[in-house]
């Protein structure tokens, strides 16, 4: 995808503001501080688009981001991160509820993973989440450049383990700020994106309203999703 426009739409803090307007959505989400918002800005070609922070739990909404007029890329609060109220924790993990297992959930989940560090039991529980709820998903190694190359290969091979990929078959990894792996991964996305006709309406001016046939937040009772998310105490 050649991106020609892009522009941010809405800071959803409740479901009623979650965009349903038939368009594809790419959701970035993992640990805090694993670089979803860098990932972003790079993708979408404008450094800054996406607020970036190294005081991990910043994003404390689901961020909508609308590229070309066509897909929505939806930077989700990250979790693993205890150094919020617990109320604040509470509302963060109700709403990436709702908007994962609601109508309108993403096309396509990119679950980042830090290259430099093992997987987390969390990381393990969103993932068996997002199986076990038929999301599309994709594991994605984040800030590759920051290991050599011996390095790169022994995590490729550990992750496609951890995954439980078939023998030769290895996960994505990218760098945010080399550029490293961004074409693979957009390749991936314009294969998810090809399948959904365009468009028929305009997007709703950026910071709009919610749209009228917005449902309520749904299933946020269920346990598989509180447990990924949330991860007892220490959650979004």
């Amino acid at each position: 995808m050649n991106i020609t426009s892009r522009r941010f739409q809405i800071s959803a803090l409740r479901p009623e503001d979650f965009p349903r307007d038939a368009r594809p959505h790419v959701a970035l989400m993992g640990r805090s501080n694993v670089g979803k918002s860098s990932l972003l800005n790079r993708l979408l070609g404008e450094r800054g688009l996406a607020r970036t922070s190294k005081a991990p739990g910043r994003t404390r909404a689901l961020n909508f981001f609308l590229a070309n007029e066509r897909v929505y890329f939806v930077d989700l609060p990250g979790y693993g991160y205890a150094r919020v109220p617990d109320r604040v924790r509470e509302e963060w993990k109700d709403l990436v509820e709702a908007y994962l297992a609601g109508p309108g959930r993403p096309d396509l989940a990119l679950q980042l993973l830090d290259a430099r560090h093992e997987p987390t039991d969390l990381d393990r529980e969103l993932l068996e989440w997002l199986e076990a709820r038929g999301v599309r998903h994709e594991i994605v190694l984040t800030k590759v450049d920051k290991l050599s190359r011996n390095e790169t290969i022994r995590t490729l091979v550990r992750t496609a383990r951890w995954i439980g990929l078939p023998p030769g078959r290895r996960p994505l990894a990218v760098s945010a700020a080399t550029g490293d792996g961004i074409p693979a991964l957009w390749r991936l996305i314009d294969q998810v994106c090809a399948g959904r006709p365009a468009p028929r309406k305009p997007a709703p001016p950026p910071g709009g309203g919610a749209s009228p046939e917005t449902p309520s937040a749904a299933r946020t009772g269920e346990s598989g999703a509180r447990a990924a998310i949330q991860g007892g105490r220490n959650t979004l």
